[in-house]
């Protein structure tokens, strides 16, 4: 399958009718078709230039659009698949092994994460933006800590997003998590303030850190902090 097309088909066939203010919403963000080609043209450069980039000092993550010397340093060998691992605390459901592989995002992958960062509270699942996949890749080289990641929301609907807004402030109206484009998570074994740092210096969307409730928001929104 093109990756151009990927994300399309992925929604017609994950999205329940229900979810389409969600993607009209995500559409108002990002352009699916247009990230995805610019991800496989990123991908392939990122192959052919690895090496030149690594003799400087300095590697490209493709998907993200970046420099991330501590991404090169950690880096041990040729990047021919990306992969990650996490836990989704409240149904201990697990996603571990590779997401993208050989320039391409695996949709197989992109099914199996969907279902461990679906709404928890409704069962309601939907496609989780590919870029924060890449940010929590990037993420975990950042603090070198391989262990996994601990997710406490993933993909939020509309109806939970909008219960969570009457208890607690700190809910946003148009959530990015409504959209698959918002992770709330944490490290263990790694300092909590130490993970919002890292995510901070990758200037590659939103960042929250929430030392109360033990984790820190990334998503793939415009770059902010709070």
């Amino acid at each position: 399958m093109k990756p151009e097309n990927f994300c399309y088909s992925f929604v017609r066939e994950y999205a329940t009718p229900k979810q389409q203010v969600g993607l009209k919403l995500m559409k108002r963000f990002i352009n699916p078709s247009d990230l995805l080609e610019k991800n496989r043209i990123a991908a392939d450069k990122f192959d052919s230039d690895r090496r030149g980039f690594l003799k400087h000092g300095m590697l490209f993550t493709a998907a993200l659009g970046f420099w991330t010397p501590e991404l090169a340093k950690a880096s041990t060998g040729p990047a021919n698949g990306r992969a990650l691992h996490f836990t989704n605390v409240h149904t201990g459901e697990k996603f571990q092994g590779e997401y993208w592989a050989n320039g391409r995002y695996l949709p197989d992958a992109f099914g199996e994460i969907k279902t461990v960062m679906r709404d928890y509270r409704t069962g309601e699942k939907f496609p989780i933006d590919p870029r924060l996949m890449d940010i929590l890749y990037v993420l975990q080289h950042r603090v070198e800590n391989f262990s996994g990641y601990e997710v406490f929301s993933g993909y939020r609907c509309e109806a939970t997003n909008a219960r969570l807004r009457r208890i607690s402030r700190g809910v946003a109206a148009h959530s990015l998590h409504m959209t698959g484009q918002a992770c709330d998570m944490n490290m263990p074994g790694t300092r909590l303030a130490t993970v919002r740092q890292a995510a901070v210096g990758l200037r590659s969307g939103g960042v929250g850190y929430y030392p109360v409730s033990d984790f820190v928001h990334v998503d793939t929104g415009r770059v902010r902090y709070w």
